[in-house]
């Protein structure tokens, strides 16, 4: 099921790289299917690069993406049930926007 004014989205499934690619490409027949490739793969690999340097990342409507720092802490083996030692690391993190919200919840 597609929702409204943001049609890439699906509910209940993720939405892949080449299945983005394949919509963009059905909906705008006048741009050639590789120009779609490098869009798609540049916005991607900015995001991606903002996200390494430490920045945030914001699409207005739609969401914002940052780094999440967590700390070193003692976990738990599920299957032994020794403790383990977790390392400090980062984590992406994305934040719904208020217009993708509006549009999920009418």
């Amino acid at each position: 099921m597609l929702i409204g004014v943001f049609p890439l989205i699906t509910v209940g499934g993720a939405v892949t790289r080449s299945e983005l690619i394949a919509r963009l490409a059905a909906k705008n027949p006048a741009l050639y299917h590789r120009d779609i490739e490098r869009l798609v793969g540049t916005i991607l690999d900015e995001i991606g690069g903002a996200l390494e340097r430490g920045d945030r990342v914001e699409l207005r409507g739609f969401g914002a993406f940052s780094v999440r720092h967590r700390k070193a802490r003692t976990g738990r083996n599920p299957r032994t049930g020794d403790s383990v030692e977790v390392a400090e690391k980062k984590v992406p993190f994305f934040k719904m926007g208020k217009g993708m919200r509006e549009r999920l919840n009418r």
